[in-house]
């Protein structure tokens, strides 16, 4: 599905459709409804680049203990542990 924003509406909102993205990204990511690997590829950006724009706008990452838990089952199941 394409979205098509004017060139007017960004030029009246102050930002490049690059910055449009992102802003849209960290908003449905805080809201939770994307992941961050979700909002970091909306971004068009590595999830590590996504994590220091969160970082720098407080906006805790959504990574709790079931989360970590499920990444030691992952990476156990690939031999990393």
């Amino acid at each position: 599905m394409a979205v098509v924003i004017s060139d007017e509406t960004l030029c009246a909102a102050q930002l490049s459709a690059n910055e449009l993205k992102r802003e849209l990204a960290v908003l449905l990511f805080q809201q939770d409804r994307l992941t961050l690997m979700q909002a970091a590829s909306l971004a068009e950006i590595s999830p590590i680049r996504f994590q220091h724009i969160l970082a720098s706008r407080e906006i805790s990452p959504h990574y709790d203990v079931p989360d970590f838990e499920q990444d030691l089952v992952t990476l156990n199941s690939l031999g990393m542990l």
